[in-house]
């Protein structure tokens, strides 16, 4: 028998901490849960520095949040009281740190909160999107029909970030590798070549000798160039978390041909589904435009709903503002101009939605349709041009040698 420290959580959301003795870690962690436990580390020895704020990556989070989303659409859905939805999905959370969200959240209640306060105990994980549609399905007695939004919600959601993502992936790889290919013919393959010539009076081709004198460069300019990059990168990382620098930043990536478009249109598509989910729970509209402003990316395209906020403040409705702002594409201002015209804005954000995701996915793949053969097109011509720079210095040394 061997000795494991543990630390759980108990159902009134405290730590416990201690040591069982057992044949594994896997009999203790089930022991824990017979006694009502959430196990957060097993092992032989204590966890120095364990925190409950375990870090999580934006990917793991989003996941999460979605699996909650939909499990508690299931489960109040079928009838399930709250407090045992709640309890049910504590018990299907796999990741050790979420599971102790959700039992403090179900905690919280407990204690006399509403769902929507007790979400909003863990903003990390609940937008002000998320709780307002929470709060506003507790005040109309639909929570299960809230939850059904938000899943569909958070399941478009990540559908489009996921294959934004995928789609970005292999045009990203693709340009390191042909960096990459340079960099090693420039710096290890190429200066193998210029013993050749060193001390000889043989007259270079020119492109091998602007290939020479290039792997030259590289190797001894080529750590202070990488260093460059690094610390540039470490900079312009660094500005872009402030207020100012992340506007430059957002409004530089939107001037960028395709690209920029297709991130507005992906914006566009956020904004819409975002409003579609609110505005059909019968949250206001103004507060409505300040929530999904919240959830946008792109800081330039979020500063100009402010001015759409105060438009429909004066009576204007939506579509007019919307126009003005001159972010958004001039499809979206007649679309919602339609929603007011017809009293069916909320149908219309989501028709608008739809057609921007859409949109956005056709543009995603227009740039990288284009994007990955300019790519291998450059690359293939750089390699190509040392490839015969060599196969010249290799002939001029077979003309003297005859």
């Amino acid at each position: 028998m061997t000795s494991f420290y543990f630390k759980a959580v108990a159902s009134d959301g405290k730590l416990r901490t201690g040591t069982l003795h057992a044949q594994d870690d896997k009999w203790v962690a089930r022991e824990l849960r017979k006694q009502g436990l959430t196990p957060v580390y097993v092992g032989l020895e204590p966890k120095k520095g364990l925190d409950i704020k375990l870090p999580t990556f934006a990917g793991r989070k989003r996941r999460d949040v979605l699996f909650f989303t939909q499990e508690l659409c299931t489960l109040l859905n079928a009838g399930v009281p709250l407090d045992k939805s709640l309890s049910i999905t504590t018990e299907l959370t796999e990741g050790s740190h979420f599971r102790f969200i959700v039992t403090d959240i179900l905690r919280v209640l407990k204690g006399g909160r509403s769902l929507a306060d007790s979400l909003a105990t863990h903003p990390e994980y609940f937008s002000d999107l998320f709780v307002n549609m929470v709060r506003a399905g507790e005040a109309s007695g639909s929570l299960a029909a809230v939850f059904e939004r938000l899943s569909e919600f958070e399941r478009t959601r990540d559908e489009l970030r996921s294959y934004i993502v995928s789609a970005m992936v292999y045009p990203a790889l693709l340009t390191f590798v042909g960096i990459s290919s340079i960099f090693v013919l420039l710096n290890f393959v190429v200066p193998r070549f210029a013993g050749i010539f060193e001390g000889s009076h043989l007259v270079m081709p020119l492109p091998t000798k602007l290939m020479l004198d290039a792997s030259k460069f590289i190797q001894t300019y080529g750590p202070w160039i990488i260093g460059g990059l690094a610390l540039g990168s470490i900079l312009l990382f660094s500005y872009t978390r402030t207020r100012s620098g992340r506007l430059w930043w957002d409004t530089l990536r939107l001037k960028v041909p395709l690209l920029g478009d297709a991130l507005r249109k992906a914006e566009t598509a956020r904004f819409a589904r975002a409003m579609g989910t609110l505005v059909s729970n019968s949250v206001p509209l103004v507060q409505s435009i300040g929530i999904a402003g919240a959830i946008l990316n792109n800081r330039r395209i979020a500063g100009c709903l402010e001015s759409v906020a105060l438009g429909v403040k004066r009576g204007e409705g939506i579509a007019g503002p919307l126009r003005k702002a001159g972010q958004f594409p001039p499809l979206a201002g007649h679309l919602l101009a339609v929603g007011e015209e017809t009293g069916r804005l909320d149908t219309m954000f989501n028709r608008m939605a739809d057609i921007y995701e859409a949109d956005t996915k056709a543009a995603i793949k227009r740039f990288t349709s284009l994007f990955e053969p300019m790519v291998i097109l450059v690359m293939g011509l750089i390699v190509g041009a040392l490839i015969l720079s060599i196969l010249l210095a290799i002939t001029s040394i077979n003309d003297v040698a005859m």
